[in-house]
């Protein structure tokens, strides 16, 4: 038995560093400004096709929140060469699948094709970059899906609101303060001619990344490539305003209710560094220190020794301006919410002093490494995260294969010292959610 067990872990040590190994792509920029993103992997005849647009809600207008997430679904109406909702059944009846998200940082189209297929996605990703189809029709229609996603996914939600009531605090005077799903009187008021005119600054070339990864031929690909994309014209350069928020120095506490739970929850959430920033990827730790698995700290202590809590977290919501760090519990057998983030506090203080254990540390590299491999084992997520390393890391499309390097030299005295920088009662939103009567 032990004989197995051996053999088993050192084909797993095997596999994972197979997996682990460097991430090869190649890239270029068409003249129109669009940047390429090329991976081959022959493993399987697959073939990811995505563009990354760099839009997302803090892109907004005050009075029109709501348009980055709207172009998600706006975009899927078709095009000059395509009937009104022609789009998904095209992707579906050439074996492929396909979707798209919105956060507040950037919108994310993505195809997933049989690689004999590989110019079809081109096809389709140009065909919505280079003319779709938007007019009143369209918007009238995506708007009602939009309302019932809303309805659904935020209004009848339960805790579908958090989020909401956190940021308005956390991120005051920052256009993170509201959600990608934005308020449908924004998006009622808005007139075709204000959807046109968004369209036109932020889903040009240059403010774009499409990624291809799978069983491609490099030298083919950079023809189709051109073939579907070089007629894009190119849009003017995109000026973003910067926000630098004042510091919170005092805690603000809150009180929102909820008509959709009857179990209440505690909040306590932290403004932090954008996600480039070395302590976020700190605090991606600490969160996953207290509260990753069953045996973590947060855990362990409140759902199975205390038994106050049946569900405690903490993560850390990365951003490209700022980052939220947040903890949450919900109580078990009526235990008092503050006596929740009495326990949660008792832990934090508990890094802000003390040094995690050497085997608390090769646990965390160890649970890093392997979120790394399973995030890199499909080609829609070597793909994402190769657009994400071009479009938030100063254009560093090589940062998929830094992130291991750059983990493995995070020292524990690191991780208590960002514990004490960030998380502090006096630099906190504290929110109670509780169940509406």
């Amino acid at each position: 038995m032990k004989k197995t067990l051996f053999l088993t872990m050192v084909i797993s040590g095997i596999f994972l560093n197979a997996f682990a190994q460097q991430v090869k792509f190649t890239e270029f920029d068409l003249d129109n400004g669009l940047h390429v993103i090329l991976h081959q992997d022959k493993t399987a005849p697959v073939v990811a096709v995505s563009v990354m647009y760099h839009v997302g809600s803090k892109d907004e207008e005050t009075e029109r929140t709501g348009f980055a997430h709207f172009f998600e679904h706006l975009l899927f109406e078709g095009s000059e060469n395509m009937k009104r909702g022609e789009f998904m059944q095209i992707v579906s009846s050439n074996g492929g699948q396909n979707n798209a998200n919105t956060s507040q940082d950037r919108t994310f189209y993505y195809n997933i094709f049989p690689s004999n297929q590989l110019e079809l996605g081109l096809w389709l990703e140009s065909e919505r970059m280079l003319h779709p189809k938007i007019d009143e029709v369209g918007v009238k229609t995506q708007n009602e899906v939009v309302k019932e996603e809303k309805r659904l996914r935020v209004d009848n939600s339960p805790y579908g609101k958090f989020t909401e009531n956190i940021f308005k605090h956390l991120f005051d005077g920052h256009p993170y303060r509201w959600q990608p799903i934005g308020a449908m009187e924004h998006l009622d008021a808005a007139k075709l001619n204000e959807f046109l005119a968004f369209f036109k600054k932020y889903y040009a070339p240059n403010n774009a990344v499409l990624t291809i990864a799978g069983d491609i031929d490099v030298a083919k690909t950079k023809s189709l490539v051109k073939k579907y994309f070089d007629e894009v014209p190119k849009g003017d350069p995109v000026v973003r305003q910067k926000y630098t928020l004042k510091p919170i120095e005092k805690e603000i506490i809150d009180t929102a209710y909820d008509a959709n739970i009857q179990i209440p929850a505690i909040f306590a959430a932290y403004r932090v560094p954008g996600m480039k920033s070395r302590d976020s990827q700190i605090l991606g730790l600490i969160s996953n220190l207290l509260s990753a698995g069953g045996s973590s700290r947060l855990s362990t202590k409140m759902v199975d020794d205390k038994k106050t809590a049946i569900q405690v977290a903490a993560f850390n919501y990365t951003l490209e301006d700022y980052g939220a760090y947040i903890t949450l519990a919900l109580p078990n057998n009526n235990t008092p919410l503050n006596d929740l983030l009495k326990d949660i506090d008792e832990e934090v203080v508990r890094l802000q002093t003390d040094l995690i254990s050497e085997a608390e540390y090769t646990k965390l590299q160890n649970q890093f490494e392997n979120s790394y491999i399973s995030a890199n084992s499909r080609m829609i997520g070597v793909a994402e995260n190769l657009a994400n390393g071009y479009s938030f890391y100063d254009k560093n499309t090589n940062e998929i294969n830094e992130q291991l390097d750059q983990i493995k030299t995070v020292t524990r005295e690191e991780i208590r010292e960002v514990a004490r920088k960030y998380l502090n009662k006096n630099q906190r939103v504290v929110l109670y959610y509780l169940p509406k009567k």
